[in-house]
């Protein structure tokens, strides 16, 4: 994992004024052209997309993006820094896009620490303003192991040795409802067998409108309380993978390095009636303690 992930309003400031930075702005067009960080540009993209993890679809994932991110510049050379409203306000959106980046093998990525939020509270200016990007060649190198395929997933369920996790909201956990879209945007209820759960929330403390991600220790406490521990190969799931993605950040920054993104999430696992699902009382979970 790179030195740097999380990069603070006035690092971002810095960086903005000596040109070194190309920053990604997650949330929707609307919300984008109202103000956003100068320089910054578009990319609601990097959260709306449904991935699907058969060969034909991570070869679409991987054009897909690789070809948004060329022509919004990324060379390999420039740092980007991708940002939404806050990091508990857009199911992980930020994190996502930082996901991705590192997927495709670019080879320098941050997060905007606390997001749109933050940047403001520091007295950061906002434009409506469009930037002008140059096409450029995007140097993709795909990292195979950040990712797992519903097929991985599907073998874990016998495999011991790898632990899954669940980081939906409660209401998905319980079978209530199938996705943050509707209680019936997926054609299924339920969990993943075998899957542990810490709500994505649990992860970050929220003061002002403005989340961060708790202290290693916290992290790695909360996750000890689900059987999870550094060293364990563990793959993260949700609906699409962008809280997941949250997930993976505040876990590895905590030291956990053997991570995996179901990118496809329950959105395709919910679709294809030969995989199993849990439903009812969970069975791999204790109640999780409140903060």
């Amino acid at each position: 994992m790179p030195d740097t992930v999380l990069y603070t309003p006035q690092q971002v400031q810095d960086l903005l004024s000596r040109g070194e930075v190309v920053l990604i702005d997650v949330r929707d067009r609307k919300d984008f052209d109202a103000g956003h960080l100068p320089g910054a540009l578009n990319m609601p993209d990097i959260f709306t997309y449904l991935a699907e993890t058969t060969p034909e679809g991570l070869k679409t994932l991987q054009t897909t993006f690789a070809d948004l991110f060329s022509g919004y510049g990324l060379d390999g050379q420039k740092l980007a820094i991708i940002y939404e409203d806050a990091l508990h306000t857009r199911y992980g959106g930020s994190c996502r896009g930082y996901w991705i980046l590192r997927y495709l093998g670019y080879p320098r990525v941050g997060v905007l620490d606390g997001g749109l939020q933050a940047w403001k509270q520091a007295g950061g200016t906002l434009t409506t303003q469009a930037a002008a990007p140059v096409r450029t060649a995007f140097p993709l190198k795909i990292c195979s192991e950040l990712m797992a395929t519903y097929e991985d997933v599907r073998l874990a369920l016998d495999n011991p040795q790898v632990k899954l996790l669940d980081n939906r909201d409660r209401v998905e956990w319980l079978a209530e409802s199938s996705s943050p879209y509707g209680v019936d945007f997926a054609p299924r209820k339920g969990r993943i067998p075998g899957a542990v759960w810490i709500e994505w929330y649990d992860f970050m403390k929220v003061t002002d409108a403005q989340a961060s991600f708790r202290s290693k220790e916290e992290i790695r406490a909360l996750a000890a309380s689900r059987g999870l521990e550094p060293d364990d190969d563990i793959i993260i799931y949700c609906f699409k993978g962008a809280r997941a993605a949250n997930t993976y950040l505040a876990l590895s920054e905590a030291g956990f390095h053997k991570l995996r993104i179901y990118m496809g999430s329950w959105n395709e696992w919910s679709r294809n009636p030969n995989l199993p699902i849990e439903g009812g009382i969970p069975k791999a979970a204790a109640p999780l303690p409140r903060h």
